[in-house]
């Protein structure tokens, strides 16, 4: 495996199968690191979203998330070894957006909501720690459950919260929290301004989310997932 091309197969043989994936680390510059994630998402399917981080003195990171590993609210996820669990503030945009930046009249374009993000690896090896290659990998991603959300927003960011999180008998979060950069707002300017056209661009009934409220933690299976945003709504899965 040499090259981003068989690099993409690989990872979409990967989503398919369940398995991990032997690969070397490749130098991936970023235009192909995002050109695995184009390839991997025309053969998996729809896009859910966008996963979006912030780089210092860089472009950002961001990353499509498959339909086709969305979970309902309350559902639940079979888990082979293990999988990370991420509280987060997610905006579902329910219009199509205007060309350019984010618009000022921003509840008429966005919802707010709790979300899940389940994070794993396609990698195993050198290759999981990687960058370039995690970016290809969809940045880790590896599930969404969409939570509730605010119908009647006003616009306001969401910066330190009131979380709680409860995995099992683990309490991971229980009171104040902050979106990664202080601000939920800045991340889904920071999305709408670089995704353009990648994998299909930003859509309505896509969520983008924001970052983790609580760390990584890992699970595996046999757990039951309680989150709360307060403002915002509950969310739920079971770990299986």
């Amino acid at each position: 495996m040499t090259d981003p091309q068989t690099l993409a197969a690989a990872l979409i043989e990967a989503h398919r199968t369940g398995t991990r994936v032997e690969a070397p680390v490749l130098p991936l510059s970023r235009d192909q690191a995002l050109s695995v994630q184009a390839a991997v998402m025309a053969a998996l399917g729809p896009v859910a979203g966008f996963k979006v981080a912030r780089v210092a003195g860089g472009a950002p990171i961001l990353a499509p998330i498959p339909a086709c590993h969305r979970i309902n609210d309350g559902g639940t996820r079979t888990v082979r070894d293990r999988v990370g669990v991420e509280l987060e503030v997610g905006f579902e945009l329910i219009a199509p957006l205007p060309a350019g930046d984010l618009p000022t009249d921003l509840a008429a374009f966005f919802r707010p909501c709790v979300v899940l993000e389940l994070v794993d690896t396609r990698l195993s090896g050198p290759a999981a720690d990687d960058p370039a290659m995690k970016l290809a990998d969809l940045q880790v991603n590896a599930g969404l459950v969409v939570g509730g959300g605010l119908s009647d927003w006003d616009g306001s960011d969401f910066g330190t919260v009131t979380g709680a999180l409860r995995v099992g008998d683990q309490v991971v979060l229980d009171g104040p929290a902050t979106v990664p950069g202080g601000s939920a707002l800045a991340n889904l300017a920071l999305l709408v301004a670089n995704v353009g056209d990648h994998c299909g661009g930003l859509q309505p009934g896509q969520v983008v989310i924001t970052g983790s409220l609580c760390g990584l933690p890992w699970f595996g299976p046999g757990h039951a997932v309680a989150g709360q945003i307060a403002g915002l709504g509950q969310v739920a899965l079971t770990l299986a």
